[in-house]
């Protein structure tokens, strides 16, 4: 891609996502995300209803009366945006492919990190790891890593969440939080995922397209697989073989949900060609019910 397109498709997600985080997503995402460590601030005189356990004994020693320690929300994070650019995420039925999806919701993230300080990296995968974006704070990484989803072109096809999962857990020992942003079209991934999610605050985004789901009645027609390069010609009048396709596509989904929720992870379905702040904002509220 030329470089003056390539600064055009920036600057264009970048005013888009960027009015959202604003307008948005930054306070929810910062109710939803929170530090979870907590620091010291200061010492404040008692005040009735103040917990025993947070009075400080030397200085109320020293002063004759009580005194409490306040502690503040450690709030510094660090978001990692775990990213699927495998063969699959270049499909879409309508005007919109799955990586631009993709691509805005990662961007939409990470700004809304940016505004509460937060370090973002990132991490491109297919069947491989096929780039490493270390932790930064600021908008012009933000901006760098928006240009390698747009622009990044990967050597592998296919998908493997396990490897992805692996990776992260090997070069992330502070907690973070992690995004793993995929159709999931893979399996035997779990123990990493299980993993991660105990270390991390791991949530997962599942980009769908509406014509995976159900197989159309097209007569004879060529399937592609953009994992794999095969193509394959199917007679999709055919009761039976849609039944066949329809069956085995539910039973994919399912097993994903099944996975993610034995592993305690939260997570939303987005499909391309729709508006995708409902479901992060359900999933946000979601969140911040819970604690």
């Amino acid at each position: 891609m030329e470089t003056s397109e390539l600064l055009k498709k920036v600057r264009k997600i970048e005013i888009k996502t960027r009015g959202l985080s604003n307008q948005v997503f930054s306070g929810e995402y910062h109710t939803a995300f929170k530090g979870r460590g907590m620091t010291f601030s200061e010492v404040r005189e008692y005040a009735p209803g103040d917990p025993i356990r947070s009075i400080d004994w030397n200085v109320t020693a020293r002063f004759n009366q009580p005194f409490v320690k306040v502690f503040e929300e450690e709030r510094e994070l660090t978001m990692m945006l775990i990213v699927d650019v495998s063969g699959s995420s270049n499909f879409g039925s309508k005007s919109q492919q799955k990586r631009d999806i993709i691509t805005e919701i990662s961007a939409v993230l990470a700004f809304s990190g940016t505004q509460n300080n937060d370090k973002i990296g990132a991490i491109l995968f297919t069947d491989k790891v096929e780039k490493f974006i270390p932790p930064k704070k600021g908008k012009s990484h933000v901006l760098r890593i928006i240009r390698e989803l747009i622009d990044f072109t990967p050597t592998g096809n296919g998908t493997n969440i396990h490897e992805a999962m692996s990776f992260f857990n090997s070069v992330t020992n502070k907690r973070s939080i992690a995004f793993l942003i995929s159709d999931y079209y893979d399996k035997d991934f779990d123990r990493p995922l299980q993993i991660a999610s105990r270390k991390h605050d791991l949530v997962s985004l599942i980009i769908r397209d509406r014509a995976e789901d159900q197989l159309p009645s097209l007569g004879l027609a060529p399937i592609v697989d953009f994992e794999s390069g095969k193509r394959l010609w199917i007679d999709t009048s055919s009761k039976s073989v849609r039944n066949h396709y329809n069956q085995r596509k539910a039973a994919h989904q399912k097993y994903t949900i099944e996975l993610l929720r034995k592993a305690g992870i939260d997570y939303t379905e987005i499909y391309t060609g729709q508006p995708y702040t409902k479901p992060l904002m359900q999933l946000f509220k979601k969140r911040e019910a819970k604690r």
